[in-house]
C-alpha cells in the first residue's frame, strides 16, 4: 500500500509539473507573438514583416569575396528600355510610376532616405534626411497628415504636386561581387537616386538635381507588387519593378566607378572617345570576369576549334577569290616585260656591225678582174 501511494504521488507531481511547463511555454509564445506584432512595419499595403525580411539582402562577408567592384550608372528614362520607369506620368487604376511609389512611402514614413554625397554614399542614421527638409528644398507642396507626430512625421502630397514628370533619370549604385562559396558572379543593386531635371526661369538646358539615395532592399516589397509593361508588342504586364532591376532589363551608362581619387569618368577621360572606350572596356571585363577564371571543358575547346577552322576556311576562300585577279595582273606585267625585252634585242641587233661575207676565190668577179689586169 505504501508503494502504491508513493507511485500515485509521484505521478501527480509529474502531471502538475508538465502542466506548468506547458502553460509557461504557451505564455512565452504569446508574448513573443505580441512582440513581433509590435515590431511589424507597415511599409506598404499588403507588406508584412515576413515579406520585408524575405526581400532583405544578407550581406556577404568580405572573407568570402574574392573580387568586388562598385559601379555607378545613369538611367536615361527617355530611352526605350527605361521608359517603364517613367510611364504612366499620371497614376491609373492599376499602375503608377516608380517615383510616385517612392514619394508615397517617404510621405508615410515607411522607408528612409539618405543624403546624396558627391560619390561617397554613407547609409547611416547620421546621414538620414528629414522628409520635411527635402520637400522644402525641392519646393514640393505638402501638408501634415493625420496621426503625424515629431517621432513619426507623416505628410500628405497631392498627386498633382508630385514632380514625376521632372524625374527623367535615376542614378543606380551597383555591386558586382564574386564569392568563392557559390563560385559565380553576382550583380546586385544597392541603392537608387531619383534625379530632377529642371530648367531655370529663362529656359535653357535643364539642370540635374540628385535628390536622395534609397536602399533598394527597402523598396523591393513595394516594387514587387507593381507590374509594368516592358514591351510595346506585348501588352501583358509580366514583370514587376523588382524583376526589372534584378534581371538587369534597364540600359544605363557608366558615369563613375569607385576609385581612390573619387573622380568621375568625365574627369578621368575628358575626351568623349576615350571615355567611351573606357566604358566599353569596363563592361567587357564585368561580363567576362567569371568566364576567364575557369579552364574550358572539352566541349568548349571543340567548339573553339570548330570556330577557328571555319574562320580559316573563310579566309582561304576569300584568298582564292582574289588570286585570279593577281594572276591577270602578273601576266600583264610579264607580257609587257617581254615586249620590252624584244625591242631592246632589236636595237642591239641593229647596233651590231655587219660582218662582210667572204666570197669564194673561183668566182666570176675574180675572172673579170684578171681580164681587166691583162688589158
Amino acid at each position: 500500500m505504501k508503494i502504491l501511494k508513493i507511485i500515485s504521488l509521484a505521478t501527480l507531481i509529474f502531471t502538475i509539473g508538465c502542466a506548468n511547463a506547458f502553460s509557461q511555454e504557451s505564455g512565452s509564445v504569446v508574448r513573443k507573438r505580441n512582440a513581433d506584432d509590435n515590431k511589424k512595419e507597415t511599409s506598404a499595403p499588403g507588406v508584412s514583416q515576413r515579406m520585408q525580411t524575405f526581400y532583405e539582402h544578407t550581406p556577404i562577408s568580405d572573407a568570402d569575396l574574392t573580387w568586388m567592384r562598385v559601379i555607378y550608372r545613369s538611367l536615361d528614362l527617355t530611352k526605350e528600355k527605361n521608359m517603364a520607369l517613367y510611364y504612366p506620368e499620371e497614376p491609373t487604376e492599376n499602375q503608377e510610376n516608380m517615383f510616385r511609389i517612392i514619394m508615397r512611402l517617404l510621405a508615410n514614413n515607411q522607408i528612409g532616405a539618405y543624403e546624396y554625397l558627391d560619390g561617397r554614399e554613407i547609409f547611416t542614421d547620421q546621414y538620414k534626411i528629414k522628409v520635411k527638409d527635402m520637400l522644402d528644398r525641392f519646393h514640393i507642396l505638402y501638408s501634415e497628415a493625420k496621426g503625424s507626430s515629431e517621432k513619426n512625421p507623416k505628410f500628405t502630397i497631392e498627386e498633382s504636386d508630385v514632380p514625376a514628370n521632372e524625374v527623367l533619370s535615376y542614378y543606380v549604385l551597383e555591386r558586382w561581387e564574386f564569392d568563392r562559396i557559390n563560385n559565380r558572379m553576382k550583380q546586385r543593386i544597392e541603392a537608387l537616386c531619383p534625379v530632377l531635371h529642371r530648367s531655370g526661369d529663362f529656359g535653357g538646358e535643364a539642370i540635374k538635381y540628385p535628390m536622395f539615395w534609397i536602399k533598394f532592399d527597402a523598396l523591393r516589397p513595394s516594387l514587387s507588387q507593381q507590374y509594368i509593361f516592358t514591351d510595346n508588342d506585348n501588352n501583358l504586364a509580366r514583370y514587376s519593378y523588382d524583376d526589372f532591376f534584378n534581371l538587369a532589363m534597364y540600359e544605363g551608362e557608366i558615369y563613375k566607378t569607385r576609385n581612390l581619387k573619387n573622380m568621375s569618368m568625365m574627369q578621368m577621360y575628358p575626351d568623349p572617345d576615350d571615355m567611351k572606350h573606357a566604358q566599353d572596356s569596363i563592361e567587357k571585363r564585368l561580363r567576362n570576369y567569371d568566364k576567364n577564371l575557369w579552364v574550358p571543358t572539352r566541349e568548349e575547346l571543340a567548339a573553339i576549334a570548330e570556330a577557328q577552322a571555319a574562320a580559316a576556311d573563310s579566309t582561304e576562300i576569300s584568298t582564292r577569290d582574289n588570286e585570279p585577279a593577281k594572276e591577270v595582273k602578273s601576266s600583264r606585267g610579264k607580257s609587257s616585260r617581254g615586249k620590252k625585252e624584244t625591242s631592246t634585242e632589236k636595237t642591239k641587233k641593229k647596233k651590231q656591225p655587219k660582218v662582210k661575207e667572204s666570197k669564194p676565190k673561183n668566182s666570176s668577179s675574180s675572172a673579170n678582174r684578171s681580164v681587166r689586169r691583162r688589158k
